[in-house]
């Protein structure tokens, strides 16, 4: 009767347990929460869209950045396009095809910042919103992109926080996405990369001054003026890497150059390509610092590489550091060797008079320095003497 009664239990038992499992499973086509997505793109069908792509606006702390499509090259809006790093952006487009969400995490408004998937409107937020536009400006994707999460395995994808705008529900994504607000960031920086070696002469115009500068065999040399002070050859030498490894800080249309202008130089190519280059200065106000230096550059030539570089350089003035200066149009005093200054002499001593040889003692006679002695007496023996 028991066993009968204990299977009639586990079987009651095993109903509600079934009828339990059935209730608390989302209807057949639903997707329960937090699984909606978990492992699948954020945005399916999207890399075969950015074929129209237009714009990419990258909003944080009420600031928004855009970078706009200029032909077949995208730049930033507010430095009249200017081109960005063009791989940067494709990493950043690219990630936004492949990110996945993997893990639904809080949908509770109050805690969103912490994920840094706030609102990116607020100053105060460290949100960073995402959206793609087409020429009609019409949205291929948005995303509001937080806090990266630390890993400390290797090999494993990076991971990331984000939300959809108008949603509550904040994801852990995988991917790597980009979304720095700085230009400064962005800025393709590189100008120009000649090598020094391929420089064959140099002319200056600062001023009413003028200085020519050639080579003698492999050496750098001032030509004009022909008499002139000692160099100092490292100087030299930067005279003729001008143009190596140059980069901006900092770029304008050439029509907004900013600063009065310092000088110019012609720089002579061994291929016969001449880049001139026109420097321009802004004093600050606290004159302990150096002015902001500014450079345009215009390219005469008719080699492949000359007309490249006339494309890429022609129009714009550029920000470049401020020892960039005594480089493109040194003045001659920026040029002399530094003098040697004399080994300082020795102090002087001050001369010590010699101590005053000591006094000989008075001299004596020999006979009052011998004292007589009185001669000892005999021992008696208690006789008389005879």
């Amino acid at each position: 009767m028991r066993t009968r009664t204990a299977i009639i239990l586990v079987a009651i038992a095993l109903a509600v347990l079934g009828a339990g499992w059935y209730y608390l499973l989302p209807p057949a086509g639903v997707a329960a929460p937090g699984a909606e997505a978990s492992g699948t793109l954020a945005f399916p069908g999207l890399a075969p869209k950015l074929g129209t792509a237009a714009r990419v606006a990258i909003t944080s702390k009420g600031q928004t950045l855009v970078i706009a499509r200029a032909g077949d090259l995208w730049g930033l809006a507010d430095h009249a396009t200017y081109r960005v790093q063009q791989d940067k952006l494709r990493e950043l487009l690219t990630g936004l095809t492949e990110l996945r969400l993997t893990e639904a995490r809080t949908s509770d408004p109050s805690l969103l910042e912490r994920l840094g998937v706030g609102d990116p409107a607020s100053p105060t937020s460290t949100a960073t919103l995402v959206r793609v536009l087409d020429g009609h400006e019409q949205v291929l994707a948005e995303l509001i992109v937080g806090h990266r999460r630390v890993r400390s395995q290797g090999n494993l994808p990076e991971t990331i926080y984000v939300r959809r705008p108008g949603e509550d529900q904040a994801w852990l994504a995988e991917g790597r996405l980009p979304v720095d607000t700085d230009p400064q960031l962005w800025f393709d920086r590189d100008i120009a990369n000649i090598d020094s070696k391929r420089v064959a002469s140099v002319m200056v115009h600062r001023g009413d001054a003028v200085l020519e500068f050639g080579r003698d065999g492999d050496k750098p040399v001032l030509k004009l003026p022909a008499e002139h002070p000692k160099l100092d050859d490292y100087r030299m030498t930067d005279v003729f890497r001008s143009l190596e490894n140059l980069t901006l800080t900092d770029v304008k249309p050439a029509a907004q150059a900013p600063g009065e202008r310092i000088g110019t130089a012609a720089i002579a190519l061994t291929d016969g390509t001449v880049v001139d280059v026109t420097v321009f200065g802004t004093a600050k106000a606290d004159v302990k610092e150096p002015k902001d230096i500014w450079a345009q550059f215009a390219v005469r030539g008719e080699s492949d590489e000359a007309k490249k570089l006339a494309a890429r350089v022609n129009g714009w003035a550029y920000q470049v550091g401020s020892w960039k200066e005594k480089a493109f149009v040194p003045a001659l005093d920026d040029l002399k060797a530094e003098e040697k200054a004399p080994p300082a002499a020795a102090p002087a001593v001050e001369a010590v008079p010699a101590p005053e040889p000591a006094k000989a003692a008075p001299a004596v006679p020999a006979a009052e320095t011998t004292k007589a002695v009185p001669a000892t007496p005999p021992a008696s023996d208690g006789k008389k003497p005879e």
